[in-house]
């Protein structure tokens, strides 16, 4: 059987890193995933889904990416089953990330930071 999924969208806020009881680090985020095609509001809809990965992608992912950054991701999707606190049965689905990707360049933002600071103080030609 085939369970793959490859995704690229923004995080939502900053990754969570925690360790499990056993000393494994796993992380958690949310993208948001804008649609390919606009509906008839003439906008492009978002999607909203939960990543979690294990280990050095975890680790990875939680120092290099902050909230806003573009983010590529392929692994799985996974369906946990559990009960509310009413008793109602529920299902939420989840992407469990095998690796993941720099999708945005960090430089652009920062080139343009520099660039200012850089033309601060400069007599023009």
């Amino acid at each position: 059987m085939l369970n793959h999924v490859t995704m690229m969208g923004r995080l939502c806020a900053d990754p969570e890193l925690r360790t499990t009881q056993n000393g494994v680090p796993v992380g958690s985020f949310r993208i948001a995933v804008e649609r390919d095609f606009a509906g008839r509001a003439e906008e492009r809809e978002t999607d909203f889904f939960d990543v979690t990965v294990w280990r050095g992608t975890a680790e990875f992912v939680s120092k290099y990416f902050t909230k806003g950054r573009m983010i590529a991701l392929d692994g799985r999707l996974q369906a946990q089953n559990w009960t509310d606190r009413d008793g109602n049965k529920r299902v939420s689905t989840e992407i469990v990330a095998e690796n993941a990707y720099f999708a945005d360049s960090k430089r652009d933002e920062s080139t343009a930071s520099e660039d200012k600071a850089r033309g601060r103080g400069r007599k023009a030609a």
